[in-house]
């Protein structure tokens, strides 16, 4: 990336990548890049070895026991699809939040308009969604809940044990959408009782784009359908997909030298510990909130706490549309954000921001604190413009 540009775009995918992410992908196509599980020589075994490894660092990552449970996709929409579409049949029911990316939303509301009962439950004006209100939408029909872990449009994180707790007292099954936590917030999916974690393997895990991941519980596989059908490399004798997992979801070549890199990055935030990268984006989050309450005709969205939020933070700059002040800060300040709905109109009806939606800066492990002085700077003399 060019040395004078600031990138604040991390919501959307992390940049740069560490360079182990780039070092493991590039030998991979080195040294062969065999098809995994398509045949017997030593590249394709060198390739499985490859696909093993990111099952099993994700599995750590994620508090999971068994790394034949992660089933490895091409981002976390692929997941989410895996989930709703394979799960929900019409007569089920199923509660989400007012505070959703579209890729969980536009899924449902398919599955809505061929005969499942959606409930949005609502959010408060911060994105914050009280467990209760999730206990009251619960029918005797309701199949699942489908959660974000953290809002894009706010950073809000959400009550995610509370609400597994919830879910499992009534034998309701939980999916958590953790494009904007995995590898930056702690995730064990038993403690808090989540049953299907869809992922993206391009943000804070520091992968490259196309990578992303499903876990799915043990014993789930049998009433969740593929999204796709076709070859794996196992069982080819027969022509119906084997039911076991992963193979039953992973249909295809897998993107091998996406995943080497997968691991790499994966591997890199648990050298770093998630614990360690959360309080470090944490106090940069803190410092930008805390510019921004110094600057009159500046609104801000969501918590304002860093302890509540991701670093994402979403605002206004009074008689500035969205757009034209993050081409303002680009073309003036190589300042590199994103303005508008941010894929997630839900989001921003909740915090009454649509239809023109919100400036979105979204930091990451690799910004500094005289970036964010800069950043606060740079929107003090936008806004004087």
């Amino acid at each position: 990336m060019t040395q004078d540009l600031l990138y604040f775009d991390n919501a959307a995918t992390s940049c740069p990548k560490p360079p182990e992410t780039l070092r493991a992908m590039r030998r991979f196509m080195e040294d062969g890049g065999g098809s995994p599980g398509r045949s017997g020589h030593r590249l394709s075994i060198a390739a499985g070895r490859v696909i093993f490894a990111a099952r099993e660092i994700l599995a750590g990552l994620f508090g999971v026991d068994d790394s034949l449970r992660i089933v490895l996709t091409k981002n976390a929409t692929e997941a989410l699809n895996i989930a709703a579409v394979g799960l929900l049949k019409p007569g089920d029911h199923v509660i989400t939040s007012g505070m959703e990316h579209n890729s969980v939303m536009r899924p449902l509301r398919a599955l809505e308009a061929a005969g499942v009962a959606l409930t949005v439950v609502s959010c408060s004006a911060a994105g914050e969604l009280d467990p209760d209100d999730v206990r009251a939408a619960i029918r005797t029909e309701t199949k699942a809940v489908f959660l974000t872990h953290a809002s894009n449009v706010t950073g809000t994180i959400m009550p995610v044990a509370e609400i597994g707790r919830i879910a499992g007292d009534h034998g309701i099954l939980f999916c958590v959408d953790a494009a904007q936590t995995a590898g930056a917030l702690p995730i064990d999916v038993g403690p808090m009782g989540i049953d299907l974690l869809a992922f993206t393997g391009h943000k804070s895990l520091f992968g490259p784009q196309g990578t992303g991941g499903l876990y799915i519980r043990e014993g789930l596989e049998g009433g969740i359908a593929p999204l796709m059908r076709g070859g794996t490399g196992s069982r080819s004798e027969f022509e119906e997909q084997p039911a076991f997992m992963p193979d039953r979801y992973e249909a295809g070549t897998l993107n091998t030298v996406g995943i080497a890199g997968l691991a790499a990055g994966a591997g890199f935030v648990a050298a770093q510990g998630v614990d360690d990268i959360r309080r470090r984006e944490e106090a940069l989050t803190e410092k930008f909130l805390a510019g921004l309450r110094d600057l009159d005709g500046v609104t801000v969205y969501g918590p304002k706490a860093a302890s509540r939020q991701m670093p994402v933070v979403s605002f206004r700059i009074a008689g500035l549309d969205p757009a034209e002040a993050a081409l303002k800060l680009d073309e003036r300040f190589g300042i590199l954000s994103r303005p508008g709905l941010h894929c997630a109109p839900a989001a921003h009806r909740t915090i009454g921001t649509a239809p023109t939606g919100t400036l979105r800066f979204s930091f990451g492990y690799f910004n500094t604190e005289a970036e964010i002085r800069t950043a606060v700077e740079a929107v003090g003399r936008l806004r004087a413009w």
